[in-house]
């Protein structure tokens, strides 16, 4: 049994929340949830992209499909993204307002034997806080993660580069079909803490200010909330979406 928590903000500036996240099947936007699921099962957050038209169509329905998909150590988890990314294009194709509609995906899928894996395209990410060590699991597909992959520019530097949002192809995208990174991660052991957020957390908010957070004790879902909090204080321009997972009780 596996404690399920998320929140979805769309925060200061804009009008229309882009961002997702799925829970036990169930897909939110601006809101708050906390539940408990049995493994097997899939849980994820989608950030519509920015500057497509219907990202909020694209997040939402990404994350639909995702929840009819009956995850399993022998399921193919590749084909079953790429049937969403058809989904989405075909989506597009046949609403003119949703035309070229992308979103991000990054899942945290966990099978029957409790082995969790990894699932990303794009830039939202996937944490590991354990024993006070907070961990990025995914790396971004971004042009900054490139440069830095380079080293021509720092990590630092990534915050506040003029590129930062420049991704690579995500789900719905017309013109190239999506990489889908899979990690396998193995067992979340009693007291760890997998979390996944949008870039409207992670491009404004450093990993060791998330880890000091998470290292409260209050409840996990008010801990999500002060990192919501965090972020627009950090001026963040985005909306903000971050799910927490852990196993057993909270």
């Amino acid at each position: 049994m596996y404690y399920c928590c998320g929140i979805s903000e769309t925060g200061n500036t804009r009008k229309h929340n882009e961002d997702a996240f799925l829970i036990n099947k169930i897909v939110m936007s601006h809101a708050k949830m906390e539940s408990f699921a049995k493994e097997p099962f899939i849980t994820a957050v989608a950030d519509g992209v920015s500057g497509e038209r219907s990202g909020e169509i694209a997040s939402k329905l990404s994350l639909r499909l995702l929840a009819d998909v009956n995850f399993s150590k022998s399921a193919d988890i590749k084909k079953e993204i790429n049937n969403i990314h058809k989904s989405l294009m075909e989506y597009g194709m046949s609403h003119s307002e949703a035309l070229n509609m992308q979103t991000t995906l990054c899942a945290l899928a966990v099978d029957e034997e409790n082995l969790a894996y990894s699932i990303n395209i794009g830039d939202s990410r996937m944490y590991r806080f354990f024993d006070g060590k907070f961990v990025q699991i995914t790396k971004d597909q971004s042009l900054v993660q490139l440069l830095c992959d380079a080293g021509a520019i720092t990590e630092e530097e990534k915050f506040s580069h003029e590129k930062k949002n420049f991704i690579f192809p995500v789900l719905g995208d017309i013109m190239s079909p999506p990489c889908t990174d899979i990690i396998k991660i193995g067992k979340i052991n009693p007291g760890e803490l997998i979390l996944i957020c949008t870039d409207g957390l992670s491009d404004y908010v450093r990993p060791e200010e998330i880890s000091i957070v998470l290292s409260r004790k209050e409840r996990l879902l008010n801990k999500l909330s002060e990192l919501v909090k965090l972020a627009l204080k950090r001026g963040s321009l985005d909306n903000i979406t971050i799910v927490a997972v852990s196993a057993g009780e909270e």
